[in-house]
Formats: C-alpha cells, sequence, structure tokens
C-alpha cells in the first residue's frame, strides 16, 4: 500500500509541475518558524525508547509554493531544527550532544482561495508528500559522527491569511515520519514506516507574487 501511495504521489508532482500556469497562478515563498514536539525515535546502539522523550525545540526554514487557478498546488517544503534531540533531563537521563534535523518534502497542496487570489483572504489547505529527512546526532564519543539519510513523508495543514496583494500570514502544523525498507536483505524493496516521527508547529510571513 505504501509502495502505491509512493509511486502515486510522484506521478502528482510531476503533473502538477508539467501544466503550465495560468495567469492566476500565485507563487507562494514562506519564511516559517516554530516548534517540534512529540517526537518519538528507537536507537538500537543502547537498545532504549526514547519515544516521546524529546523536548520542543525551535525550528525554521522556508517554503516555495505553486498553486494554480484552483484548488490544486505544488509545494517544496525545507526545515532545519538545531539541537533537535538534546535534553536538559537530570542525571540519569541519557544526554545528547550536537544534534539537528533538516526536512526537504515535495509536497501535493490541495487548498481553495476563498476572498479570490488578489487582495484580502484566507485559504484554508492540506498538504502531503515525501523527501528527505536527514538526522545528525553527535554526543561526547562520537557514537553517532555521521548522518543519516531517510526517506520520509509529512501530512499536515493550516490557514493562510492575505491582508493584501503581495503579503500574508501563515499557521501550519504537520506531522513527519521516517520510511524504511521493511526487506533490507531481500531483492524486493518494501517500504513500512520507520520509527523516528514528530510534529513541526510553525508561523510564517507569506510573500505572493
Amino acid at each position: 500500500m505504501l509502495r502505491k501511495l509512493f509511486i502515486t504521489s510522484c506521478l502528482a508532482m510531476a503533473i502538477t509541475v508539467a501544466v503550465p500556469a495560468k495567469a492566476s497562478a500565485d507563487w507562494l515563498f514562506t519564511p516559517f518558524a516554530g516548534l517540534n514536539f512529540g517526537g518519538s525515535a528507537t536507537f538500537s546502539q543502547f537498545g532504549s525508547d526514547f519515544e516521546d522523550e524529546f523536548e520542543k525545540r525551535g525550528t525554521f526554514g522556508a517554503s516555495l509554493a505553486w498553486m494554480g487557478g484552483g484548488a490544486l498546488g505544488f509545494e517544496v517544503d525545507f526545515g532545519y531544527s538545531p539541537n533537535f534531540f538534546e535534553t536538559t533531563a537530570g542525571d540519569g537521563d541519557f544526554q545528547f550532544g550536537d544534534s539537528n534535523v533538516t526536512t526537504l518534502m515535495a509536497n501535493v497542496v490541495l487548498g481553495a482561495p476563498v476572498g479570490g487570489q488578489t487582495g484580502p483572504g484566507i485559504r484554508p489547505y492540506a498538504s502531503g508528500g515525501i523527501g528527505l529527512i536527514r538526522s545528525r546526532i553527535d554526543d561526547v564519543d562520537d557514537l553517532f559522527g555521521d548522518p543519516s539519510n531517510n526517506l520520509g513523508f509529512n501530512v499536515g495543514g493550516g490557514l493562510a491569511g492575505f491582508f493584501s496583494d503581495r503579503f500574508g500570514l501563515r499557521g501550519d502544523v504537520r506531522y513527519f515520519r521516517s520510511l524504511q525498507d521493511e526487506e533490507p536483505d531481500e531483492n524486493d524493496f518494501d517500504i513500512g514506516l520507520g520509527s523516528f516521527s514528530f510534529w513541526r508547529g510553525s508561523v510564517g510571513l507569506i510573500i505572493r507574487f
């Protein structure tokens, strides 16, 4: 099922990009800042599950979206979260050193403009797609010195509000989760859900052109 979803998403995004932009189409550039929360992961090196123990950490990034004259669009979303795995817990709890998570997602967006595509208005939307989740964890003994690159997906939505032809604000909540090969020793590539996941909430300034 996940394999079919993967192929379908890729085809949908390719078709969306290939369609010529109409005069009524919008490009939306949105730098954002926010928080990651509700994270979970399993680190087999320690035989431990750190589920729901990650603290809320700041994140920032930007997205670039193309929205057609209707409700369908395409988006590239980039996020960077420094010190993602670091904890400030007391003695007895494992504390990571320098760490970060980078995400780069290609998404399909569904969101009809309410009030038109010029001047003030709002656009509620849903977004989802696949891409890269890159995590790096360095502890004092350099047990995790090399970055980990994983295929992942994100789903979410939010509300974009415009107060002029060019500018607006966006509130956004998304769920990220890694994907993994369920049969790495076999020739078949069977995609399944990975153990690493988190939520991201953000607010951004929209520049429409």
